[in-house]
Protein backbone atom coordinates (compact mmCIF):
# COMPACT_ATOMS: atom_id res chain seq x y z
CA UNK A 1 0.00 0.00 0.00
CA UNK A 2 1.35 3.36 -1.23
CA UNK A 3 2.12 5.61 2.13
CA UNK A 4 -0.07 8.36 2.76
CA UNK A 5 1.56 11.77 1.48
CA UNK A 6 2.50 13.94 3.98
CA UNK A 7 1.40 17.91 2.41
CA UNK A 8 2.15 20.78 4.31
CA UNK A 9 -0.61 22.92 5.14
CA UNK A 10 0.48 25.26 7.92
CA UNK A 11 3.27 27.24 9.34
CA UNK A 12 2.90 29.67 6.64
CA UNK A 13 1.02 31.80 9.13
CA UNK A 14 -1.49 33.18 7.00
CA UNK A 15 1.49 35.55 5.26
CA UNK A 16 2.32 35.56 1.95
CA UNK A 17 5.72 35.17 0.77
CA UNK A 18 8.00 39.02 0.61
CA UNK A 19 10.73 39.87 -1.66
CA UNK A 20 12.99 40.20 1.67
CA UNK A 21 12.34 36.96 2.96
CA UNK A 22 14.56 34.67 0.91
CA UNK A 23 17.88 36.37 0.97
CA UNK A 24 17.56 37.05 5.10
CA UNK A 25 17.18 33.56 5.50
CA UNK A 26 20.10 32.76 3.44
CA UNK A 27 21.93 35.11 5.43
CA UNK A 28 21.01 34.78 8.99
CA UNK A 29 21.24 30.26 8.72
CA UNK A 30 24.66 31.20 7.27
CA UNK A 31 25.61 33.47 10.72
CA UNK A 32 23.84 30.82 12.64
CA UNK A 33 22.65 27.34 11.93
CA UNK A 34 20.42 27.23 14.63
CA UNK A 35 18.82 30.37 14.36
CA UNK A 36 15.02 29.18 14.14
CA UNK A 37 15.52 26.72 17.01
CA UNK A 38 15.19 30.16 19.31
CA UNK A 39 12.74 32.14 17.87
CA UNK A 40 13.50 34.88 20.58
CA UNK A 41 17.06 35.20 18.89
CA UNK A 42 15.40 35.30 15.31
CA UNK A 43 12.61 37.76 15.89
CA UNK A 44 15.86 39.93 16.95
CA UNK A 45 17.92 38.94 13.90
CA UNK A 46 15.53 39.52 11.39
CA UNK A 47 13.74 42.56 13.18
CA UNK A 48 9.99 41.00 12.99
CA UNK A 49 7.38 39.44 15.39
CA UNK A 50 7.58 35.54 15.88
CA UNK A 51 5.13 34.49 13.36
CA UNK A 52 6.73 36.39 10.76
CA UNK A 53 9.64 34.28 12.31
CA UNK A 54 7.97 31.32 11.36
CA UNK A 55 6.54 32.10 7.93
CA UNK A 56 10.35 32.90 6.95
CA UNK A 57 10.85 29.74 7.79
CA UNK A 58 8.38 28.58 6.25
CA UNK A 59 8.92 29.85 2.56
CA UNK A 60 12.55 29.60 2.90
CA UNK A 61 12.23 25.63 3.20
CA UNK A 62 9.03 25.37 0.46
CA UNK A 63 11.39 27.44 -1.56
CA UNK A 64 14.36 24.76 -1.41
CA UNK A 65 16.36 27.70 -0.06
CA UNK A 66 17.30 25.73 3.11
CA UNK A 67 17.29 22.21 4.49
CA UNK A 68 16.88 21.16 7.96
CA UNK A 69 19.66 19.20 9.15
CA UNK A 70 18.08 17.93 12.51
CA UNK A 71 20.17 19.02 15.77
CA UNK A 72 22.82 20.86 13.78
CA UNK A 73 19.95 22.98 12.42
CA UNK A 74 19.67 24.28 8.84
CA UNK A 75 21.99 24.65 6.26
CA UNK A 76 21.59 26.91 2.74
CA UNK A 77 20.94 24.79 -0.18
CA UNK A 78 23.19 24.95 -3.56
CA UNK A 79 20.00 26.65 -5.26
CA UNK A 80 20.06 29.43 -2.01
CA UNK A 81 23.86 29.54 -2.42
CA UNK A 82 23.75 30.55 -6.17
CA UNK A 83 20.54 33.01 -6.01
CA UNK A 84 20.96 34.77 -2.72
CA UNK A 85 24.55 33.57 -1.62
CA UNK A 86 27.80 36.38 -1.26
CA UNK A 87 27.88 36.18 -5.11
CA UNK A 88 24.09 35.44 -5.41
CA UNK A 89 22.73 35.43 -9.43
CA UNK A 90 19.81 37.66 -8.23
CA UNK A 91 19.55 38.36 -4.21
CA UNK A 92 17.11 41.39 -4.82
CA UNK A 93 14.62 38.57 -6.94
CA UNK A 94 14.66 41.88 -9.72
CA UNK A 95 15.16 39.19 -12.78
CA UNK A 96 11.67 37.58 -13.12
CA UNK A 97 13.36 34.63 -14.19
CA UNK A 98 13.72 34.27 -10.15
CA UNK A 99 10.27 34.46 -9.47
CA UNK A 100 9.21 31.31 -11.98
CA UNK A 101 12.03 29.38 -10.58
CA UNK A 102 10.70 30.26 -6.96
CA UNK A 103 7.20 29.02 -7.90
CA UNK A 104 8.49 26.14 -9.74
CA UNK A 105 10.39 25.21 -6.43
CA UNK A 106 7.23 25.85 -4.21
CA UNK A 107 4.96 23.81 -6.41
CA UNK A 108 7.27 20.59 -6.94
CA UNK A 109 8.38 19.56 -3.18
CA UNK A 110 8.81 15.68 -3.19
CA UNK A 111 8.86 15.34 0.60
CA UNK A 112 6.46 17.55 2.16
CA UNK A 113 4.29 19.51 -0.81
CA UNK A 114 2.44 22.13 -0.38
CA UNK A 115 -1.03 21.25 -0.03
CA UNK A 116 -3.18 23.50 -2.52
CA UNK A 117 -0.03 24.16 -4.86
CA UNK A 118 -0.29 20.08 -5.05
CA UNK A 119 -3.60 19.78 -5.64
CA UNK A 120 -4.85 23.45 -7.71
CA UNK A 121 -1.90 23.35 -10.03
CA UNK A 122 -2.56 19.50 -10.46
CA UNK A 123 -5.72 17.95 -9.99
CA UNK A 124 -7.70 20.80 -10.92
CA UNK A 125 -10.00 20.27 -14.13
CA UNK A 126 -12.28 23.40 -13.89
CA UNK A 127 -11.57 26.49 -16.32
CA UNK A 128 -12.31 29.05 -13.68
CA UNK A 129 -11.70 29.36 -9.68
CA UNK A 130 -14.19 30.40 -7.21
CA UNK A 131 -13.36 30.64 -3.40
CA UNK A 132 -16.64 28.46 -2.41
CA UNK A 133 -15.88 25.83 -5.19
CA UNK A 134 -12.21 25.56 -4.49
CA UNK A 135 -12.73 25.04 -0.70
CA UNK A 136 -15.25 22.25 -1.35
CA UNK A 137 -12.48 19.99 -3.50
CA UNK A 138 -9.76 21.20 -0.81
CA UNK A 139 -11.87 20.07 1.98
CA UNK A 140 -13.15 16.50 -0.29
CA UNK A 141 -9.39 16.03 -0.24
CA UNK A 142 -8.33 16.53 3.15
CA UNK A 143 -11.28 14.24 4.12
CA UNK A 144 -9.60 11.31 2.71
CA UNK A 145 -6.49 12.28 5.38
CA UNK A 146 -4.99 10.62 8.56
CA UNK A 147 -5.54 13.96 10.42
CA UNK A 148 -8.74 15.63 9.46
CA UNK A 149 -8.57 19.54 9.01
CA UNK A 150 -10.39 22.06 9.84
CA UNK A 151 -12.85 24.66 7.35
CA UNK A 152 -10.68 27.29 9.10
CA UNK A 153 -6.95 25.92 7.96
CA UNK A 154 -8.40 25.11 4.55
CA UNK A 155 -9.79 28.71 4.37
CA UNK A 156 -6.69 29.94 5.55
CA UNK A 157 -4.09 27.99 3.42
CA UNK A 158 -6.00 28.51 0.12
CA UNK A 159 -6.11 32.66 1.10
CA UNK A 160 -2.61 32.40 1.42
CA UNK A 161 -2.12 30.45 -1.97
CA UNK A 162 -3.99 32.56 -3.84
CA UNK A 163 -2.76 35.84 -2.34
CA UNK A 164 1.14 34.89 -2.99
CA UNK A 165 -0.41 35.02 -6.98
CA UNK A 166 -2.96 37.60 -6.49
CA UNK A 167 -3.19 41.10 -5.10
CA UNK A 168 -5.32 41.49 -2.00
CA UNK A 169 -7.65 44.32 -2.28
CA UNK A 170 -9.63 46.22 0.39
CA UNK A 171 -12.91 46.73 0.26
CA UNK A 172 -13.07 49.62 -2.27
CA UNK A 173 -11.28 47.27 -4.30
CA UNK A 174 -7.63 49.37 -4.04
CA UNK A 175 -4.61 46.75 -3.30
CA UNK A 176 -3.56 46.32 0.64
CA UNK A 177 0.01 47.64 1.01
CA UNK A 178 0.92 44.61 2.68
CA UNK A 179 0.24 42.74 -0.65
CA UNK A 180 2.80 44.60 -2.60
CA UNK A 181 5.32 42.91 -1.25
CA UNK A 182 4.76 39.45 -2.80
CA UNK A 183 6.95 39.09 -5.54
CA UNK A 184 4.90 35.93 -7.53
CA UNK A 185 2.10 38.49 -7.98
CA UNK A 186 4.27 39.68 -10.83
CA UNK A 187 4.34 36.30 -12.31
CA UNK A 188 0.08 37.10 -13.17
CA UNK A 189 -0.41 33.50 -13.00
CA UNK A 190 -4.02 33.82 -11.34
CA UNK A 191 -5.82 36.20 -13.11
CA UNK A 192 -9.44 37.70 -12.00
CA UNK A 193 -12.06 36.79 -15.11
CA UNK A 194 -15.40 38.08 -13.43
CA UNK A 195 -17.86 37.36 -9.86
CA UNK A 196 -20.96 35.57 -9.61
CA UNK A 197 -23.42 34.66 -6.90
CA UNK A 198 -22.31 32.27 -4.25
CA UNK A 199 -26.04 31.13 -4.21
CA UNK A 200 -29.49 32.72 -4.84
CA UNK A 201 -30.51 33.38 -1.00
CA UNK A 202 -27.77 35.16 0.17
CA UNK A 203 -27.25 37.31 -3.09
CA UNK A 204 -23.49 36.96 -1.99
CA UNK A 205 -21.09 37.67 -4.84
CA UNK A 206 -17.58 36.34 -5.18
CA UNK A 207 -14.74 37.16 -7.49
CA UNK A 208 -14.29 34.48 -10.54
CA UNK A 209 -10.50 33.89 -11.19
CA UNK A 210 -8.86 31.26 -13.51
CA UNK A 211 -4.84 30.56 -14.55
CA UNK A 212 -3.02 32.12 -17.08
CA UNK A 213 -3.05 29.59 -19.77
CA UNK A 214 -1.07 31.11 -22.11
CA UNK A 215 2.54 31.24 -23.83
CA UNK A 216 4.81 32.77 -21.56
CA UNK A 217 7.60 33.93 -23.65
CA UNK A 218 9.49 35.25 -20.10
CA UNK A 219 10.18 31.63 -18.73
CA UNK A 220 13.18 31.64 -21.33
CA UNK A 221 14.80 28.29 -22.62
CA UNK A 222 17.74 28.10 -20.08
CA UNK A 223 14.70 28.65 -17.21
CA UNK A 224 12.62 25.84 -19.00
CA UNK A 225 15.84 23.50 -19.47
CA UNK A 226 16.49 23.40 -15.69
CA UNK A 227 13.05 23.10 -14.64
CA UNK A 228 13.03 19.96 -17.52
CA UNK A 229 16.06 18.47 -16.15
CA UNK A 230 14.62 18.86 -12.66
CA UNK A 231 11.56 17.21 -12.99
CA UNK A 232 13.58 13.95 -14.85
CA UNK A 233 15.79 13.89 -11.90
CA UNK A 234 13.13 14.41 -8.92
CA UNK A 235 9.94 12.80 -10.33
CA UNK A 236 11.69 10.29 -12.41
CA UNK A 237 15.56 9.57 -11.85
CA UNK A 238 15.37 6.55 -13.60
CA UNK A 239 14.54 7.59 -16.62
CA UNK A 240 16.17 8.91 -19.79
CA UNK A 241 12.90 9.33 -22.16
CA UNK A 242 9.39 11.35 -21.52
CA UNK A 243 6.71 10.95 -23.46
CA UNK A 244 4.90 14.77 -24.60
CA UNK A 245 1.82 13.90 -22.35
CA UNK A 246 3.62 13.40 -19.04
CA UNK A 247 6.25 16.51 -19.65
CA UNK A 248 2.67 18.68 -20.67
CA UNK A 249 0.16 16.90 -18.29
CA UNK A 250 1.92 14.71 -16.18
CA UNK A 251 1.87 15.65 -12.22
CA UNK A 252 3.99 18.51 -11.23
CA UNK A 253 5.38 18.67 -15.21
CA UNK A 254 6.47 21.87 -16.77
CA UNK A 255 3.42 22.37 -18.37
CA UNK A 256 1.56 22.12 -15.21
CA UNK A 257 3.28 23.93 -12.99
CA UNK A 258 3.61 27.14 -15.58
CA UNK A 259 0.19 26.44 -17.14
CA UNK A 260 1.81 26.02 -20.92
CA UNK A 261 -0.54 25.76 -24.11
CA UNK A 262 0.46 22.56 -26.32
CA UNK A 263 1.73 24.77 -28.68
CA UNK A 264 4.00 26.64 -26.59
CA UNK A 265 5.47 23.65 -25.16
CA UNK A 266 5.60 21.85 -28.21
CA UNK A 267 7.67 24.89 -29.51
CA UNK A 268 10.21 25.10 -26.43
CA UNK A 269 10.79 20.91 -26.34
CA UNK A 270 11.71 21.41 -30.40
CA UNK A 271 14.09 24.25 -29.22
CA UNK A 272 15.87 21.93 -27.09
CA UNK A 273 19.06 20.51 -28.58
CA UNK A 274 20.32 23.96 -30.51
CA UNK A 275 19.37 25.45 -26.97
CA UNK A 276 21.16 23.15 -24.30
CA UNK A 277 24.42 21.53 -26.31
CA UNK A 278 22.03 18.09 -27.18
CA UNK A 279 21.41 17.66 -23.53
CA UNK A 280 18.01 17.02 -23.94
CA UNK A 281 16.34 16.16 -27.74
CA UNK A 282 12.66 16.06 -29.05
CA UNK A 283 11.73 13.19 -31.38
CA UNK A 284 8.11 13.75 -33.42
CA UNK A 285 6.80 11.50 -35.05
CA UNK A 286 2.79 9.88 -36.36
CA UNK A 287 3.51 7.86 -33.55
CA UNK A 288 5.88 9.25 -30.80
CA UNK A 289 6.70 12.26 -29.04
CA UNK A 290 9.17 12.30 -26.67
CA UNK A 291 11.95 14.04 -24.87
CA UNK A 292 14.97 12.59 -24.35
CA UNK A 293 17.48 13.59 -21.79
CA UNK A 294 21.47 12.33 -22.56
CA UNK A 295 23.35 13.29 -19.55
CA UNK A 296 22.98 14.85 -15.75
CA UNK A 297 24.37 18.08 -14.76
CA UNK A 298 25.03 19.86 -11.52
CA UNK A 299 22.17 22.19 -10.57
CA UNK A 300 24.10 25.23 -10.01
CA UNK A 301 25.57 24.93 -13.53
CA UNK A 302 22.15 24.98 -15.20
CA UNK A 303 21.25 28.16 -13.13
CA UNK A 304 24.22 29.86 -14.14
CA UNK A 305 23.38 29.51 -17.33
CA UNK A 306 19.88 31.07 -16.85
CA UNK A 307 21.72 34.12 -15.86
CA UNK A 308 24.28 34.16 -18.22
CA UNK A 309 22.34 33.58 -21.43
CA UNK A 310 24.23 31.25 -22.59
CA UNK A 311 23.58 27.75 -23.95
CA UNK A 312 23.22 24.96 -21.12
CA UNK A 313 26.87 22.74 -21.72
CA UNK A 314 26.57 18.86 -21.66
Amino acid sequence: MKPQTKYKISGHETFPLRYTWLPKAVKIVKDNPKIFSDEDDAMVSLGVGKNMVRAIRFWSEAAGIIKFQGKNGFIVTEFGEALFGEDGLDPYLEDIQTLWLIHWKLSTQVSEPLFAWDYLLNQWQEPDLTRTAVLRFLQQKANTFDKKLSSVTLEQHFDTFLHTYFPTRGRKGHIQEDNLDCPLVELELIQKIGEREVDNASRKRELIYAFRREPKPEISDRLFAYCLHDFFIQRNPNETTLSFREISVGHVSPGQIFKLPEDDLRERLESLNSQTNKLFSYQESQSIQQVSKHSTLQETTLIKAIYDHEKVCS
